[in-house]
């Protein structure tokens, strides 16, 4: 018989490291698919909560907040790009690619996620962003991907043209800060045990197998 295991995934739309902990955490899931019901809820985190409507430049924006070198940078990207490739996910980020603001985006996240459509609105804004170069603060694009995943056409445009989800969004995210998250992706199962980063599928499989001993296969609340 199956464990039940709740898992918060904490993280940011524009954070590629975010698709690649996603992947190899639906993929070890696919794996333990005997030995656990999941029940993922996506958690909002902002890497850039101040950042602009017309977005910035990737590599100028990493160089002002970390420092990188344009070679540093260009390095980084080829990592997550084949990383990404390994686990079936095609970035196209370059050197021109923009940062944005997310907020509007983590909004439509927590609409999805009382319609039951969070992951497949999570992974279509991860894919319009870093395979298609989209803009996840721009409403025209969120309705077209929040349609396409089957939410309400007419519900996303109200969600978006009001401050509907801003103060729940908002107290989600300054209750994971408070409970010391800073950084993603950040995993959190069962309330208690976190992984942090882009892991490999392995590490996740083991990760949860760990957590199921140690819980006798008991219930999450």
């Amino acid at each position: 018989m199956s464990s039940a295991l709740k898992i918060d995934f904490v993280s940011d739309v524009s954070c590629p490291w975010c698709v690649v902990g996603l992947r190899g955490l639906l993929q070890a899931l696919e794996i333990l698919r005997n030995e656990v019901q999941a029940e993922i809820r996506f958690q909002p985190f902002e890497l850039n909560p101040k950042m602009g409507a017309d977005g910035q430049n990737i590599a100028e924006h990493i160089q002002e907040k970390y420092g990188s070198t344009p070679e540093q940078s260009q390095k980084n990207r080829e990592a997550i790009r084949a990383r990404g490739a390994e686990l079936g996910f095609a970035f196209r980020t370059d050197g021109n690619s923009r940062i944005y603001n997310t907020f509007d985006a983590h909004r439509l996240l927590h609409w999805a996620g009382l319609e039951g459509l969070q992951l497949p609105l999570k992974e279509a804004l991860f894919k319009a962003y870093f395979s298609e170069g989209g803009n996840p603060s721009d409403h025209r694009q969120l309705v077209q991907i929040a349609e396409g995943v089957g939410l309400s056409r007419q519900r996303a445009e109200a969600v978006l043209a009001s401050d509907e989800f801003a103060d729940e969004v908002r107290e989600e995210e300054q209750l994971w800060l408070q409970r010391g998250v800073s950084s993603v992706p950040t995993v959190v199962f069962n309330g208690q045990y976190a992984v942090t980063g882009g892991q490999p599928v392995e590490t996740f499989v083991g990760a949860i197998r760990q957590i199921m001993a140690e819980s006798k296969g008991g219930t999450v609340n």
